[in-house]
């Protein structure tokens, strides 16, 4: 089972991190727990686990450390990026970072909630916005926090952000992905057919990045 690694080795040189979230599934009304994630959940403090580190060259943070960069990452696709902020912290970049973070609820489930109410008041992250889909009457989810934020994110866009996404790739990264269109369409001014271009090419630049599954 692959995991993305949610640590600087810059910050905690001598740690690394990751972000499971236990399964406790069920099928034909059998519980169905994950076996991976069931697993690491169950080893007591101090086990040993055996891993096998994998690099991921298409999904890095920009060589530039000036560059702006947007990250979307609901549910543990925020994993990565709770690294690439401490990197980017640790670094001293002076780029800007926002982060899109989305879940069912504001008290159960906003991960690392803490640790980025901390990046906020030290500067190292510039922007958060959130949506808890279970939180109010009407369901909201990072996309739609994406359109809501249009002008913004086209304004980062122009100014030569990179985009991020990891998580989900059945529904979100597809849902996020329409968003964008719709960002450059709305904000930019740009047919549909421009705006799938311009997403190509950023793509092309190593700008519009993703980690999904």
């Amino acid at each position: 089972r692959a995991y993305s690694i949610s640590s600087s080795r810059l910050a905690t040189p001598d740690e690394l991190h990751v972000t499971v979230a236990v399964v406790n599934g069920s099928r034909d009304g059998q519980a169905r727990p994950g076996c991976a994630s069931k697993w690491l959940a169950s080893r007591e403090p101090g086990a040993t686990l055996p891993l096998r580190l994998e690099r991921n060259q298409a999904f890095r943070l920009p060589h530039d450390d000036d560059a702006p960069i947007i990250m979307i990452g609901p549910g543990t696709g925020v994993a990565p990026f709770r690294g690439f902020v401490e990197e980017r912290a640790a670094r001293g970049a002076r780029g800007r970072n926002w982060l899109f973070f989305g879940e069912r609820t504001q008290r159960e489930d906003f991960l690392y909630q803490v640790e980025w109410q901390r990046h906020l008041r030290a500067g190292t992250l510039d922007r958060l916005e959130v949506a808890f889909s279970r939180d109010g009457a009407q369901k909201h989810y990072v996309q739609d926090r994406l359109r809501a934020c249009a002008q913004d994110v086209h304004a980062w866009l122009r100014d030569g952000a990179h985009v991020y996404v990891c998580g989900d790739a059945q529904r979100m990264a597809k849902d996020v992905h329409r968003a964008l269109i719709d960002v450059l369409v709305g904000a930019g001014g740009m047919t549909a057919d421009l705006a799938e271009e311009y997403l190509f090419e950023l793509k092309r630049q190593g700008r519009y990045q993703r980690d999904v599954y």
